[in-house]
């Protein structure tokens, strides 16, 4: 066989490769509807899980294909240059062309082994110049407003594909129709029209119809969720029609959405018109394409390198015993890499730090915990780093960390988004602010114990304030499950002597946790501890956290909703957000 046959060969398995992977992809997310309508909260959590490892799957799977195939004798540049260039042929017209770049560098970055990366063999912008394909149906229903609001909202209503009755549908539509009254006024009473995504996006014990009002002078998100009654019928828990709202809803430390889209990018083509202030590789992230999102965010940070001059620092914060964390400080992520060696208490190892991290992406995060993209042999120019950074880097993890005159490879680390440590925001907060950062911590560890995750080390320096002032979890080496926990209350002292002895005067297991001993290392701050006290006392008992473990054991699944409680169609202030 020529090489020229080859290569075409070897650029067709590849994308043969893509289109399977996809393929169950989209086959795992169509049983979201009826998952969500039988209410299987256990298999949707599966089906999440399941649905992340298949890419994996299919790039071992291929790159095995190729091995088989290919002697050394072709892993020369001028035959890898080749198979690019005929892969790149056959994207031309290809709907998905943003995955299956992705896809391609995946499998040639397993073949070798993270090595030998270089531009020009890797799709790292892409060969379709950001073209939107065509969906094989229309992405978009389009509904005139000619008879009035309700009725416009009726029509969309109806051409949903649910199969469950409505518990109120009336009533649901005549609130949201005084809430769009109320917030734009003269503008809904003239022409409009309401453009809807044809598929729900699915996500927990919810449902979501998402689109957009387009008014005489202005375009507005609208974002229903849905969400099922105890009773088993459909209804309307609020109205979003606020781009930031919406982005919330979206947000970095959510599980992915379950959403059927054929061609991904136009989807999130939309929803970047419906939250410009997200990234590409936020939006597809977020609908489960995270492989391409995680080429997306690197393709966004070149662009950001090529466009600032600052240098490369350690990150503000307590220094961690497990991760070094530096930044850019003009860049909204932070770079994570293990250490070498860790502190003595951390009994754990490198494997066990990732296998952590893996637990985290494929669980449910509930809003509480970001999301990471991990990398290998990451390249980053050498001057842009801080002396005191590079010094810091060789300590810590000079088998990770490789530096020569004109670049920085570090071999393994994670990118997460980057938010203000909360040990810093509480010391740097005024009283309202540290009311409601107390309350949002104490929030997220309730959150996270629903979702069956206890964070093991609460030290606020493992928490992060984000943009929108929410307690999001970022150190993972301590995660366990909370049912793998055993919560114990301190035995009285026997003696009097037992209380001032160095040692305790009872057992302590590997697993025993005791919720008493949080106060002591959590509240050192005076205010801090008032404002725990009045918000959260019961953190602090062990029969709690052994109530929270009854309900993730007999399968109680919390509603976890991420959007206000005003933005709900029964709290919902008709003068709230006025246009």
């Amino acid at each position: 066989m020529t090489q020229e046959a080859m290569a075409q060969l070897v650029a067709n398995t590849i994308l043969q490769g893509s289109d399977a992977m996809y393929g169950r992809f989209l086959d795992v997310t169509s049983g979201a509807q009826e998952r969500f309508e039988q209410q299987d909260w256990k298999s949707v959590q599966q089906a999440l899980k399941t649905r992340i490892q298949f890419y994996d799957h299919h790039v071992a799977l291929v790159s095995q294909q190729l091995g088989a195939m290919l002697g050394k004798e072709h892993a020369t540049r001028s035959f890898l240059m080749a198979v690019k260039a005929a892969y790149v042929t056959l994207l031309d017209d290809y709907p998905r062309y943003d995955i299956a770049e992705s896809f391609f560098n995946s499998v040639y970055c397993r073949i070798f082994e993270h090595r030998n990366i270089r531009r020009d063999k890797l799709f790292v912008q892409s060969s379709q110049g950001g073209r939107i394909p065509k969906y094989p149906t229309p992405l978009l229903r389009r509904f005139q407003s000619q008879a009035g609001i309700y009725a416009t909202l009726e029509r969309m209503l109806d051409s949903t594909p649910f199969t469950l009755p409505w518990r109120d549908k009336s009533g649901d539509l005549k609130r949201i129709t005084q809430i769009l009254q109320a917030r734009f006024g003269p503008q809904l009473t003239m022409s409009f029209t309401l453009e809807m995504v044809r598929q729900p996006f699915f996500r927990n014990k919810g449902a979501y119809l998402i689109g957009r009002l387009d008014m005489a002078n202005q375009r507005r998100p609208l974002v229903l969720p849905l969400a099922i009654s105890e009773q088993g019928e459909l209804y309307i828990d609020a109205c979003l029609t606020d781009s930031d709202d919406v982005s919330i809803v979206f947000g970095f430390a959510r599980s992915y959405f379950m959403v059927y889209a054929p061609v991904p990018a136009a989807l999130v083509d939309f929803l970047n018109q419906l939250m410009p202030n997200k990234t590409p590789a936020e939006l597809y992230t977020a609908i489960g394409c995270q492989k391409h999102g995680k080429t997306e965010l690197y393709r966004e940070f070149l662009y950001h390198l090529d466009n600032s001059d600052d240098l490369f620092d350690i990150a503000p914060g307590v220094k961690g015993m497990v991760m070094s964390v530096f930044t850019l400080p003009s860049y909204g992520f932070v770079f994570k890499i293990i250490k070498d060696k860790f502190a003595p208490q951390k009994q754990m190892t490198h494997a066990q730090v990732r296998e952590k991290y893996r637990l985290v992406k494929e669980h449910d995060r509930v809003g509480r915990m970001a999301d990471t993209q991990e990398y290998s042999n990451f390249i980053f120019p050498r001057d842009r780093f801080s002396d005191a950074l590079i010094d810091e880097l060789l300590e810590v993890a000079p088998s990770c960390v490789n530096v020569t005159d004109n670049e920085v490879r570090i071999r393994h680390l994670y990118m997460e988004r980057r938010m203000i440590p909360l040990n810093i925001y509480l010391e740097q907060a005024e009283p309202d602010a540290i009311t409601q950062a107390v309350q949002e911590y104490g929030d997220a560890l309730k959150e996270l114990a629903a979702a069956n995750i206890f964070a093991g080390d609460m030290l606020f320096k493992n928490f992060g304030v984000s943009r929108h002032n929410r307690v999001i979890f970022y150190d993972y080496d301590e995660i366990s499950y909370l049912t793998e926990v055993n919560f114990r209350r301190i035995p009285p002292p026997r003696y009097p002597e037992d209380e001032l002895a160095a040692e305790p005067w009872y057992s302590v297991g590997d697993n025993d946790v005791f919720p008493e001993e949080f106060r002591t290392f959590l509240l050192v701050n005076r205010t801090v501890a008032d404002e725990f006290d009045r918000l959260h006392p019961e953190l602090f008992e062990a029969g709690y956290w052994q109530q929270l473990q009854s309900q993730v054991k007999a399968g109680h699944f919390h509603d976890v909703r991420p959007y206000s409680e005003e933005n709900r169609l029964g709290h919902t202030t008709l003068s709230a957000k006025m246009a």
